[in-house]
């Protein structure tokens, strides 16, 4: 009796039925959120470049935080996304430029930082739109849309990233292409995973907030336009 209790659990006393369907669960959430990240790119595989000789003309590029340095420089993925856009900009393809990001501390401003990246490059002052309130894609892509009055663009972030971000700014009312930078390949392959696993998530939660929930931004504030 000892030994078939024993057989039927491990080491700390859990049903081996348990770990079982606890393993089976884990492996039925990767399965759907693999599922919700290949959804987005399937739906926006269309409207994706990685050459930004294809990328179609639009008034504006849109440019996503992707965390600055400790001496408030750009970090190398956001560096990759700010030269890219200045490359749009100076190739003609976009007029003008909206850079969206975290500045939800006062020791912490993404976009202060992408400001003065992009003006070190010679795009003009008047030409760059600052939204301080980009804490996440979906608040980025609503004030896009409802605060600065973009209703079509080119999005610039990684790859791993630009099929989220295109489909959420196309259901939120831009009409959106994406201008893909490089990620698999460029960075670590331990980073790239922790980062594509968590875009796996973020894909399902995306998904549920513009077709479920449909929740505002976390800041919303009056209408700015575009300069």
């Amino acid at each position: 009796m000892q030994d078939e209790k024993a057989q039927r659990t491990d080491k700390r006393g859990i049903p081996r039925n348990a770990i079982a369907l606890a393993a089976l669960a884990a492996i039925g959430v990767g399965v759907a959120l693999a599922c919700a990240a290949a959804f987005l790119a399937a739906k926006t595989k269309d409207a994706r470049f990685n050459d930004i000789a294809s990328v179609p003309a639009e008034p504006a590029a849109i440019v996503f935080g992707a965390g600055v340095e400790r001496d408030g420089t750009p970090s190398g993925m956001l560096a990759d996304r700010l030269d890219a856009a200045v490359a749009l900009y100076k190739n003609g393809t976009v007029q003008r430029i909206l850079l969206t990001g975290d500045h939800s501390r006062t020791d912490y401003d993404e976009v202060d930082s992408m400001r003065r990246y992009v003006l070190n490059r010679g795009i003009p002052s008047g030409h760059v739109a600052l939204d301080f309130a980009g804490f996440r894609t979906y608040d980025s892509c609503y004030r896009a849309r409802v605060i600065f009055g973009v209703t079509r663009a080119v999005l610039v972030s990684q790859r791993y990233h630009l099929p989220r971000a295109v489909y959420t700014c196309r259901q939120l009312g831009i009409d959106s292409v994406g201008l893909g930078t490089p990620d698999w390949g460029d960075y670590s392959n331990q980073m790239m995973a922790q980062y594509t696993a968590r875009e796996w998530i973020a894909s399902a939660v995306a998904l549920w907030q513009l077709h479920v929930t449909k929740p505002p931004p976390a800041f919303l504030g009056k209408f700015e336009g575009m300069p």
